[in-house]
């Protein structure tokens, strides 16, 4: 098992053991509602967009404390640009190259609230076996309540962060300088949890 996918284990396993008489609350993310985007500008010309997803994790939230705990797992494979042909290329061994690398990791301690609603999330992003810190800040985030079945309900908290990166810093340099080493990530997130019914 490669040192992100240990880490990010042994990380699963903490959160679940202190999370049973914790007051910090675990939600997982609904692959439904999140996805990693990605912009990057193309031979000075035109913008090249695509997304990775759905992506799996779980995030700790603890607003009285300010504080929070993620961890996220992108699967590389899943790259999707609208044009087949150009995401066989992007995959290939001097790109993404997933079949050595089939997971991107994002995993974050320190978090940043504004009132209840997050604010910003700083952590460590690992790509192709590199790590490199990265920082997503939200450019909004909200939660409400949703019925599921049979009466129960789920907090349902999420919204959408932006952040950028240098793919040089990660040995992705495939193209260079004629497609940008700037890369824009767009993120939405939706996250839930299990509340008890209302009587």
């Amino acid at each position: 098992m490669k040192p992100a996918a240990r880490a990010l284990a042994a990380w699963a396993l903490a959160l679940w053991v202190g999370t049973v008489a914790a007051e910090p609350l675990s939600y997982r993310f609904d692959p439904a509602h999140t996805f990693v985007h990605f912009e990057l500008l193309h031979f000075g010309t035109s913008t090249v967009r695509g997304r990775f997803g759905p992506v799996d994790g779980h995030v700790v939230l603890d607003r009285s404390a300010g504080s929070g705990e993620l961890g996220l797992r992108i699967p590389t494979g899943t790259v999707s640009t609208g044009v087949a042909v150009f995401d066989a290329r992007v995959r290939q061994s001097d790109m993404l190259a997933t079949d050595a690398f089939p997971e991107a990791f994002f995993v974050a301690s320190r978090f940043r609230f504004e009132g209840q609603a997050l604010a910003e999330v700083r952590g460590e992003f690992t790509l192709r076996g590199v790590s490199q810190p990265l920082s997503l800040r939200a450019r909004h985030f909200a939660c409400r309540e949703e019925d599921v079945v049979n009466g129960a309900r789920d907090e349902v908290c999420g919204g959408d962060f932006e952040a950028e990166f240098t793919r040089g810093d990660f040995g992705l340099n495939y193209g260079l300088p004629f497609i940008a080493n700037r890369v824009q990530l767009r993120i939405q997130v939706e996250a839930r949890r299990p509340i008890q019914p209302k009587r």
